[in-house]
C-alpha cells in the first residue's frame, strides 16, 4: 500500500468569489483607478483622453495576438497596433472619411505584410487580422470621433460646454450603468440564464437591470447634461444596454472558442483589458449615432 508522500506542496484552492464571480475589492479599486485616469485626461487636456484610447487599442491588439495564438492564429499585432492608434487621431483631428480611409489603407497594408509569410496560413491570418482591425480600432475610433464634436483646438481644463466632452462622459456612464445595473440586479435576483452555454453567469434578470439602469441614467443625462429630449435619452438607454449585452457576449463566444478564461490578467480584478472593453466597443458606435443626428 502506498502512502501519500506528506512533503508534496499542497495545491493552492481557487477562491470562490460568490456568484460575483470576481474579486469585488480588487475589481473595485482597479474600476476607480481607470475613471480617475479618464476625468483627469478630459480635466487638464482633451486630447490627452485619447492618448489613453490610443494606448487602450495597443494593449487590446496584444491581447487579442495572445488569445487568438491558442488555436494557432498570428495576426500582426505591429502593424495593427501602428495603424489604430492612426486611425485614433485622424478619427479625433478629421472625423469619419478620415477614419475610414484609414481603416481600409490599414487592412490593405496587413494585407501585403502577411505575404511575407508564404502561402500557408495566409487567409486564416489575414481573416484574424482585419477582424481585430474591425473589432478593436475601428470601434474604439468613434471615441475620437464623439470627443471630435467639440472641436479639437488644444485647450486645458475641463469644458462642459465642450459637446464632444459632455458626449464621452455621456458614453462612459451609461455604458457603466448598464454595466452596473446588469451586475447587481444578476446577483440579486439572476435565475434565469440568457446564454447558459456562452455566459452561464449572465441572465434575464441582470439584462432587466441593465435597461433600467441604461433608461434611467440616459434619461438624466440627455436632459440635464446635454439639452435634449427625454424620449432620446430613454431609446439611448434601451440601444445601450441591448449593445452592452450583446458586447458581453460576443466577447464571451470569442474567449470559449479559443478556450480561454480571460485574454489576460493586466487589471486586476477584471482580466484582461477586452474583458472591459467589450461592452465599451459594441455601445460607442450607435451612441454616436444617436447623439450625433438627434442631440449635437
Amino acid at each position: 500500500m502506498t502512502t501519500p508522500d506528506s512533503s508534496a506542496a499542497p495545491q493552492p484552492v481557487p477562491k470562490d468569489h460568490g456568484r460575483a464571480g470576481r474579486d469585488l475589492p480588487a475589481a473595485i479599486t482597479s474600476a476607480v483607478v481607470l475613471v480617475a485616469a479618464i476625468l483627469l485626461s478630459l480635466f487638464f487636456w482633451k486630447t490627452a483622453f485619447m492618448g489613453i484610447v490610443a494606448v487602450a487599442v495597443a494593449v487590446a491588439v496584444w491581447e487579442l495576438h495572445r488569445g487568438l495564438s491558442a488555436k494557432d492564429i498570428d495576426i500582426p499585432e505591429q502593424p495593427l497596433m501602428l495603424g489604430g492608434v492612426v486611425m485614433v487621431v485622424v478619427a479625433y483631428f478629421w472625423g469619419a472619411p478620415a477614419l475610414v480611409t484609414a481603416t481600409a489603407v490599414t487592412a490593405l497594408v496587413i494585407m501585403l505584410w502577411l505575404l511575407r509569410r508564404g502561402v500557408a496560413g495566409y487567409v486564416k491570418n489575414a481573416t484574424a487580422s482585419v477582424f481585430t482591425l474591425v473589432y478593436v480600432p475601428f470601434l474604439a475610433s468613434f471615441v475620437a470621433l464623439l470627443l471630435g464634436e467639440g472641436g479639437t483646438t488644444p485647450a486645458f481644463g475641463l469644458d462642459l460646454d465642450d459637446h464632444g466632452v459632455r458626449g464621452v462622459i455621456t458614453f462612459i456612464a451609461i455604458t457603466v450603468a448598464s454595466d452596473t445595473g446588469g451586475y447587481i440586479a444578476g446577483v440579486l435576483f439572476g435565475k434565469h440564464p440568457m446564454a447558459p452555454v456562452i455566459s452561464p453567469k449572465k441572465s434575464w434578470e441582470g439584462f432587466a437591470g441593465s435597461v433600467v439602469a441604461t433608461t434611467a441614467v440616459g434619461v438624466w443625462l440627455v436632459t440635464s447634461f446635454l439639452g435634449g429630449d427625454w424620449w432620446v435619452g430613454a431609446v439611448l438607454g434601451v440601444i445601450t444596454a441591448v449593445m452592452a449585452t450583446l458586447g458581453d457576449l460576443c466577447e464571451s463566444v470569442i474567449k470559449r472558442d479559443l478556450g480561454i478564461k480571460d485574454m489576460s490578467q493586466v487589471i486586476p480584478g477584471h482580466g484582461g483589458l477586452m474583458d472591459r472593453l467589450d461592452s465599451l466597443l459594441a455601445t460607442v458606435a450607435p451612441i454616436w449615432l444617436v447623439l450625433y443626428y438627434l442631440v449635437f
